[in-house]
């Protein structure tokens, strides 16, 4: 089992922005997930929304619950367009200060990362 933090943009200029954010982070939890991965999807932080819309929840809420989550993991996995995204460079300054291993979509595909590390289990 590898426990992999998935990082990347989330907000946006409009809803439809965010919308399509949270479908890319999605898809590529559920695609690291069907590879036999054990993704962190903090992008599934909008069904406690969702699915509670009285909840008394705050945005603080949400990061601290999502770095407590990133401290546990053993990779730290940064989809395409983190450049944009606050939380993705805090979320990376924090991996590096862990020692936590990076890797990013523009430089490994999920396909050939999920490769990469079931192969060093195997090993």
């Amino acid at each position: 089992m590898k426990r992999v933090y998935v990082a990347g943009k989330f907000s946006g200029n409009n809803v439809l922005d965010v919308l399509k954010n949270i479908g890319k982070g999605k898809f590529a939890c559920t695609k690291m997930f069907s590879l036999g991965l054990d993704p962190f999807c903090p992008w599934a932080d909008m069904d406690y929304v969702i699915f509670n819309p009285d909840g008394d929840f705050n945005v603080e809420r949400f990061y601290q619950y999502s770095i407590s989550w990133l401290k546990v993991s053993e990779i730290l996995y940064i989809l395409s367009g983190w450049r944009e995204s606050k939380g993705a460079m805090i979320e990376i300054s924090i991996a590096k200060k862990l020692n936590i291993p990076i890797y990013y979509q523009d430089d490994i595909s999920i396909e050939d990362f999920a490769k990469e590390v079931l192969n060093e289990r195997i090993r």
